[in-house]
């Protein structure tokens, strides 16, 4: 029985990789690197800002690595205020979720300060009745944990919930934990998607497949109380 939507925050709620994106590489330029959307992609995209800084500059001192990151995610904030909007189909979704009286998570790598700026921004402070900061728990995406974390605190199991994400590491993440994973392509192609676990992949909200798989899964379960 579906019993909750579990959604990752950065390139699957909102397409933010280009902001992203243009904050890295401004901030990398500074120390001899100018990046390309290719190596943003198989290097930065969906991972936490420790690892980014330890694979790109460990000659940097952790402090040094932490202030790097904090100047980047502010320089995202000041770019993505005005700019930032969820995918298609998005508060659509949300409604279906409460018409069918299901929970909902969210689960990210994203830093705390971009998830309550993001959440303020594109007004869905109070949409998710959990929400999981894989900066708070014992490991990051692609480890399962954050994944694990949401499935304990809406009090549901693996097979009760479908996750959304659009990155290789939160593919990972949500199947690792053994969770039916939608990829959504706002950041990868399709079949690398599909390599990595997820079962179907679209490339928003208003998605037909994705409405169809939804409505096919509450009339199962609908027929199954009925039985």
């Amino acid at each position: 029985m579906l019993a909750a939507i579990l959604f990752d925050l950065d390139g699957t709620i909102a397409n933010t990789d280009p902001i992203h994106y243009q904050a890295w590489r401004e901030m990398l330029i500074g120390y001899g690197m100018d990046i390309d959307e290719i190596f943003y992609k198989s290097r930065l995209s969906g991972r936490t800002n420790p690892q980014i800084v330890e694979d790109l500059l460990p000659q940097l001192s952790p402090e040094e690595g932490a202030k790097l990151a904090d100047d980047k995610e502010a320089l995202f904030r000041q770019k993505a205020k005005t700019i930032l909007k969820p995918l298609s189909g998005f508060s659509e979704l949300i409604a279906w979720t409460d018409a069918h009286q299901l929970k909902r998570a969210l689960v990210t790598n994203a830093p705390r300060l971009n998830v309550q700026f993001m959440l303020e921004v594109l007004e869905i402070k109070e949409v998710f009745h959990t929400v999981v900061i894989a900066e708070n728990e014992i490991a990051a995406k692609p480890d399962p944990a954050p994944y694990q974390v949401a499935l304990k605190k809406l009090g549901i199991t693996a097979e009760q919930a479908i996750a959304l994400e659009d990155s290789p590491s939160g593919i990972c993440s949500a199947v690792g934990a053994g969770i039916r994973t939608i990829g959504v392509t706002t950041t990868q192609e399709p079949k690398l998607l599909h390599l990595l676990g997820a079962f179907m992949t679209v490339p928003d909200f208003s998605d037909l497949q994705l409405w169809t798989l939804l409505n096919s899964s509450v009339q199962e379960d609908v027929a199954c109380l009925d039985s």
